[in-house]
């Protein structure tokens, strides 16, 4: 677009600079990669699932002192036939529960902290890959790989047992081998 305007008797033209802005040529927009829609979907799930698992450390947190105290209810119950056998087998071993229960109290702030800590990690990676940046998927590994390492730690291997552990261990792999199938698309 051109303005002319009379300065002193002689008329002048200027170019405007308002669609200069938004030339596709001068962008930079087309260069930089999308996120891909397998990421995408991979991130929000896990954004999902630390909300998830939020609620479960602070529940467990909470929880720890009452559990403790309803032990031996829970041990008469597991014994009698009043539990459905599903629900046992989601459960440690009936020999390992009161130990279990025990050192989830004994150990409760430090477990809350390192649970919470895996949560902020797996958040975190899940950010950096959305912007496409490959060391978001070891930060999120390492918060993946966190609790088991807490729970070993601060409970004992005895809990790396029953259906349970199985189903946890299982989506945690699956996470991880779907985001390592993702990992071509993290240029940064």
């Amino acid at each position: 677009m051109f303005y002319y305007y009379r300065n002193l008797g002689k008329t002048k033209s200027i170019m405007s600079n308002s669609n200069t802005n938004n030339d596709s040529l001068t962008s930079t927009d087309f260069d930089k990669p999308t996120l891909p829609s397998g990421l995408n979907i991979l991130t929000i799930l896990t954004f999902i699932g630390c909300g998830i698992q939020l609620i479960g450390v602070v529940a467990g947190f909470m929880t720890a002192q009452k559990t403790f105290d309803e032990k031996d209810k829970m041990l008469e119950r597991m014994s009698s036939g009043e539990m459905p056998s599903w629900a046992k087998s989601m459960m440690p071993n009936m020999v390992h529960y009161e130990e279990m229960v025990t050192k989830n109290l004994e150990n409760k702030i430090p477990m809350l902290i390192i649970g919470l800590a895996a949560i902020a990690l797996c958040f975190y990676g899940a950010l950096q890959m959305r912007k496409l940046k490959k060391q978001g998927f070891f930060i999120y590994l390492i918060g993946q790989l966190l609790p088991f390492l807490n729970t070993a730690l601060f409970v004992g291997l005895f809990m790396f047992q029953g259906i349970g552990f199985a189903v946890g261990s299982a989506i945690t792999v699956l996470f991880i081998l779907l985001y390592l199938t993702q990992k071509k698309h993290l240029v940064y």
